[in-house]
């Protein structure tokens, strides 16, 4: 049986967005899967992945600890001896994609998001499009998640053998099915679910539920997610003091999306595709967020939700207001075009269909 290597930054994103394709490969191939993490892989191993644990720091770049990583990957397709590598996230693709080209391992790429060094100029842009570029050369397809980061890798002279564009990671419609809002009698709740980073828009979230607390006082702000800055003991103040209920980071975020009205996700991070503004499109929920790369591509502004500037925290106010000030039938009605969007869309069907279709191409070819 051939075997299938999958290079991540997360247990938890590959089960959480990608284990349509992950129990797809594992009908016809054996799949190995190498994560840094624990979070999820009893879930993997139980569907009959094999787990390799390899460290990976996700932020910044330390040459010694990039080393490490690299040197990592070329020791497992050495001891796997893998037919096709599948790399996601930066560094994966980076290294990952290094890795295999040295090994002559064939592999494919997505481009999950750029990073912020990509966004930027100067040395480490220069930096990180070299790494790309030399990186990519050999990659059988990359796949993109959006025309923004397409576009850019094509002025930058990034290339592989061939590319796609898939509409995101999809999403799982049987595991987030419509639902209807909660009763009328409830208060209106936003929600802010991300990692808790000042590039996905927590300081504007803040500022906004402050403002809008003092309008509406029964309005309800709740926050999800892994404090990867220096937010918990302000989150915790603002959670005393009834501005915000703070819940740290929950692996089922469908439970506090049914008990919601609306997400809120101001980012201007370089998003691929924003998998929490398509997960609570597809339960019914109205999406508010930014005009930026990812996230502007899951709402129809005015239909499913609303589109605002970046870092306009004026604008975030009064986008939400008018979410408050919507009738009953109004919201369920943004919420109706929402999931009618992704199953147009979206569906994780489509985006499982044309990885396994390349995969078996080129394997065929080979």
């Amino acid at each position: 049986m051939k075997k299938i290597l999958i290079l991540a930054n997360s247990s938890k994103g590959v089960y959480g967005f990608r284990n349509e394709l992950v129990m797809e490969l594992l009908k016809q191939y054996e799949v190995y899967i190498s994560v840094p993490d624990e979070v999820c892989i009893q879930e993997l191993e139980a569907e009959g992945c094999r787990i390799i644990m390899t460290p990976i720091n996700r932020r910044g770049m330390n040459p010694v600890e990039d080393l490490k990583l690299f040197s990592a990957y070329l020791k497992l397709l050495k001891k796997i001896r893998p037919d096709m590598v599948l790399t996601y996230t930066i560094k994966p693709n980076i290294y990952g994609g290094f890795a295999c080209r040295l090994k002559r391992v064939p592999y494919m790429t997505t481009i999950t998001g750029l990073g912020s060094a990509m966004e930027g100029k100067g040395l480490l842009q220069s930096l990180t499009t070299f790494l790309y570029r030399v990186s990519m050369k050999k990659a059988e397809c990359i796949f993109f998640q959006n025309e923004t980061n397409q576009l850019i890798f094509q002025n930058r002279k990034i290339k592989g053998k061939s590319v796609q564009r898939v509409s995101g990671s999809g999403v799982d419609l049987t595991l987030f099915p419509y639902m209807e809002l909660p009763a009328e009698a409830e208060p209106v709740r936003f929600i802010f679910v991300s990692r808790i980073l000042k590039e996905k828009g927590i300081e504007e979230y803040l500022e906004a539920a402050g403002q809008i607390k003092e309008k509406y006082p029964d309005t309800e702000f709740w926050i999800l997610g892994k404090c990867e800055e220096e937010y918990e003991e302000r989150l915790r103040e603002l959670d005393e003091k009834k501005i915000i209920c703070y819940f740290g980071m929950q692996k089922d975020v469908k439970t506090y999306l049914k008990q919601v009205h609306c997400l809120v996700h101001p980012s201007f991070y370089p998003e691929g595709m924003s998998n929490v503004c398509l997960e609570a499109a597809a339960c019914g929920r109205g999406v508010i967020t930014t005009d930026h790369t990812g996230c502007r591509e899951t709402v129809d502004n005015g239909t499913s939700g609303y589109i605002i500037e970046k870092q306009n925290v004026s604008q975030l106010v009064k986008a939400m207001e008018k979410f408050l000030l919507l009738s009953r039938e109004e919201k369920t009605l943004m919420g109706r075009k929402g999931r009618e969007k992704v199953e147009r869309e979206f569906d994780r069907k489509m985006v499982t269909k044309s990885y396994v279709d390349r995969i078996r191409e080129v394997l065929q070819n080979k």
